[in-house]
């Protein structure tokens, strides 16, 4: 892939790399890459038939980043009082009474993967998409989460967490090409495309307990790394933390640049704020990986709640 091009100008439209291999409509991107053939060889791993569960409770104490994200904001809409009394009126005896809510939050709060209209460079989305066109006041037009079909994967699990001594890496620390290709050394695996990969950093014990270190910064990929993991040809790149990508950049003159690279360049998707504690202490390292996004059509991402089949 080429270089992100410098803000406010986007890439030529003769420039290959801006178009992805799967036609000038695609809006799946690398999603792709899995075929009936990989999904069979990603279930046949599953041995124990035990569950992972790699997602946070979504709740008002869940971290996000203000100002783009807003918080989470669960309210009673209709209560059980209310239902009855509105059912007596309409001449029901049996005082059924039900519970419904109203929720407001961004599709990037908890767990969650990004869709491939997430981001741009420039004015330019996955696939040589114009922002302008894709992008409207109720939603994507092209590009939304609905594209994404359910994730039945190989999922690799990379644990880095320890690489530096502690418990976890630090904020700002980014992950190197060769440090992701030692740890799948490390675990006897081949990053091969369809995979799911995973990067556990130790980042994600402060989500909900301590969200303003949360938020400060973290430890992740950079682009290097994430052009390492793309060229293997992934379908999406999880890890747990807030972005996938360390911050701050440790060029303080880029915001976010490997959303850049992997939603607008490579049609790969972010999963983000993945609990991996549980799964890396049980030793598995390959699994079934298994994540369904919920179709809010025209939405930038959505609520996951992935799980791994062991």
């Amino acid at each position: 892939m080429s270089p992100p091009p410098t803000a406010g100008h986007h890439p030529p439209h003769d420039d290959p790399h801006w178009h992805a291999p799967w036609g000038p409509g695609d809006q799946r991107g690398a999603a792709n890459r899995m075929t009936d053939s990989s999904r069979l060889a990603a279930l046949r791993l599953v041995e124990r038939g035990a569950v992972f569960d790699l997602s946070h409770i979504i709740d008002a104490g869940a971290p996000f980043m203000a100002p783009n994200q807003t918080p989470y904001l669960l309210s009673i809409w209709a209560s059980w009082r209310d239902s009855i009394r509105r059912r007596r009126k309409a001449g029901f005896r049996n005082d059924a009474g039900s519970n419904l809510e109203r929720i407001e939050m961004t599709t990037h709060v908890g767990t969650h993967i990004d869709a491939l209209g997430h981001f741009s460079i420039g004015d330019r989305l996955y696939n040589d998409t114009p922002a302008s066109e894709a992008v409207g006041d109720w939603g994507l037009e092209r590009l939304g989460i609905e594209h994404l079909p359910p994730l039945i994967a190989r999922g690799v699990l990379l644990d880095l967490a320890g690489l530096d001594g502690g418990a976890h890496l630090d904020p700002g620390r980014p992950i190197a090409p060769d440090e992701l290709a030692r740890a799948a050394e490390a675990a006897g695996l081949a990053i091969v495309p369809g995979d799911v990969v995973l990067i556990r950093t130790g980042w994600g014990r402060y989500f909900g307990v301590d969200n303003k270190r949360y938020l400060e910064g973290e430890p992740g990929i950079d682009v290097p790394a994430a052009r390492w993991l793309t060229a293997r040809g992934v379908v999406a790149i999880g890890c747990d933390n807030m972005a996938v990508e360390v911050l701050p950049n440790p060029d303080h003159g880029l915001a976010l640049p490997v959303h850049q690279h992997v939603l607008a360049e490579a049609g790969v998707h972010l999963i983000e704020n993945l609990v991996l504690d549980e799964l890396a202490a049980s030793g598995a390292r390959r699994f079934c990986f298994v994540l369904l996004a919920v179709k809010f059509r025209g939405a930038t991402g959505s609520p996951v709640r992935p799980v791994a089949l062991v």
